[in-house]
């Protein structure tokens, strides 16, 4: 192949990319975009088989594309919906790291022979590329809740952070202006140990934000990368992960109500929390399925608002059928859509479309806030953060400040939980104590099938 048809493909490659986050901008044409999204891929990928002849270490090469095949294929086919996020934040680390591992290979490769430019951009493909690797590793224990959800600080925790940055900073310098291999496994060792201290104090309600940071990062490395590498088409990649990924945070910090410096440093200023009160020393109102149904057999509007809850039961399908069965019934029925309800964007938007549920019955937060006055009854599966009212009555509380759904205002409300533990961000939701409230405990999938039941025999 020659270097001008290579740089044709290449070209078309980065055309299939742009397309694809084109067709993910909305759910009818998110599949058709995920597809050109891989045939880009698989085209950028075996045009370097045809462009570089021969291949060094070619039987290498292939195996570590076949390993990617044994462990990609089957994870992304088995995986749950609820560990999707997890494997997201796995899959941005490993390619922040590999853009690190690949630049500090080529920057020994270079050697003496590297420009200033080369090795300011290998600088900053390994100092971003170690920092989304560590970040995301730890994102991942905290979606996984391998280790705490909650913000994790500790004395002087902010000086710390601030001095291994000026640390990282000052060896970069160091490998940029003195060449060699020591100074620059330093500035991999610093980079990977500011990556843990820049995620460490996030709350686990906004991890997804940080996810989201992070896959911009690794976009970014991508591109420094295809600078070293001379590759226009990683430039291409690289940015419009970079891009895309940049938009995309700065749409979740805004869905949150903060900005991105408080997400990720607002726990050191947060003024601790009191307990109100534990869950046996205040009473609830729980019911039964057979309440439940009465309730909404009598209602003329239903807002059904699913969270993480209805991910970990797989009652997607379940609550699809129960909104068929009141629509049958004259009820006018929506799904109120939190934008960061789940943990990633769009995850409710997924879960739903997996039973088919009518796009135009979704109803982002804006749209439907102004209806839960006239609402009879509100649905609240699994979802806790995304409706509690602290986040606007209470200052301080880590949620204080995101626009939430607000169910509150709703003439009645049915909460559907396995049982009195908090949401992720672990604290209380006073509106579980409100007397309007009936709680339907035990798995959504199995109260949900129970409520169906009754429904259909009123």
């Amino acid at each position: 192949m020659s270097t001008n048809l290579y740089s044709l493909v290449g070209l078309a490659a980065g055309v299939a990319f742009i397309l694809a986050l084109k067709g993910l901008s909305h759910p009818k044409t998110a599949r058709r975009g995920n597809l050109i999204g891989a045939a880009g891929a698989t085209v950028a990928t075996l045009s370097v088989f045809l462009y570089v002849n021969p291949i060094h270490h070619l039987l290498p090469v292939l195996g570590a594309l076949a390993v990617g095949l044994i462990v990609g294929v089957p994870a992304a086919r088995k995986v749950e919906m609820t560990q999707m996020p997890q494997l997201v934040a796995l899959f941005n680390g490993v390619g922040g790291g590999a853009a690190a591992l690949v630049a500090i290979v080529e920057y020994l490769h270079l050697g003496a022979e590297a420009t200033t430019a080369e090795v300011i951009f290998t600088v900053f493909t390994v100092i971003v590329g170690c920092v989304s690797f560590s970040g995301s590793i730890i994102t991942f224990l905290k979606l996984q809740e391998l280790m705490t959800t909650r913000p994790v600080v500790f004395p002087g925790g902010r000086f710390v952070i601030a001095g291994t940055l000026v640390a990282v900073l000052g060896v970069a310098v160091w490998v940029v202006g003195a060449l060699g291999t020591t100074p620059l496994l330093i500035l991999a060792a610093l980079s990977l140990l500011f990556g843990v201290l820049f995620v460490l104090p996030v709350g686990g309600a906004d991890v997804p934000i940080v996810i989201s940071l992070l896959n911009a990062f690794t976009g970014l490395t991508v591109a420094a990368s295809g600078y070293v590498l001379s590759s226009t088409l990683l430039i291409i990649a690289g940015t419009l992960v970079g891009a895309s990924g940049t938009i995309l945070t700065r749409l979740m910090a805004e869905a949150m109500g903060r900005s991105l410096f408080g997400t990720l440093f607002g726990a050191f200023t947060a003024k601790p929390q009191t307990a109100s009160g534990s869950a046996e020393e205040r009473p609830v109102r729980s019911g039964s399925a057979d309440d439940v149904a009465i309730l909404l057999n009598y209602a003329r509007r239903v807002v059904i608002v699913p969270g993480f809850g209805l991910a970990v039961a797989q009652a997607q399908h379940t609550v699809r059928e129960l909104a068929d069965l009141m629509i049958s019934k004259g009820i006018d029925v929506a799904y109120g859509i939190h934008p960061v309800a789940g943990r990633m964007p769009g995850h409710m938007n997924v879960l739903l479309a997996e039973a088919n549920v009518p796009y135009d019955q979704l109803a982002e937060m804006d749209e439907v806030n102004p209806t839960f006055g006239q609402t009879d009854v509100a649905i609240v599966i699994g979802a806790n953060d995304v409706v509690n009212p602290a986040a606007q009555t209470t200052p301080g509380c880590p949620i204080y400040g995101m626009p939430i759904l607000e169910v509150n205002h709703s003439a009645n409300i049915i909460f559907l939980k396995r049982s009195m533990r908090p949401g992720f961000a672990g604290i209380e939701n006073e509106l579980l104590y409100d007397p309007k409230t009936m709680l339907l405990f035990g798995d959504a999938k199995a109260s949900l099938t129970k409520v169906v039941s009754a429904l259909k025999a009123l």
